[in-house]
């Protein structure tokens, strides 16, 4: 037997999106069921989530000054 593990299979982004929306479909319909508060784990992941949400992300965009340095370089 190989010792090697099989690399996960690959999705591409269209599905990766429908799997996130359904999931998102069937939290919203079981927490609407539940007139109570969320659990205390899921309060924390959703804060997480908050914070991840406000934070900057860093720009994958050069900034001008970068490009006009390498069109000079050209």
């Amino acid at each position: 037997m190989s010792s090697q593990k099989a690399s996960p299979p690959q999705i591409d982004s269209g599905h990766c999106r429908a799997i996130c929306d359904e999931i998102g479909d069937r939290l919203r319909i079981l927490l609407n069921k539940e007139s109570g508060e969320l659990p205390q784990h899921l309060r924390l992941l959703m804060g997480r989530l908050a914070e991840l949400d406000s934070s900057q992300a860093p720009s994958i965009v050069p900034a001008m000054d970068d490009a006009i340095e390498w069109t000079d370089a050209a």
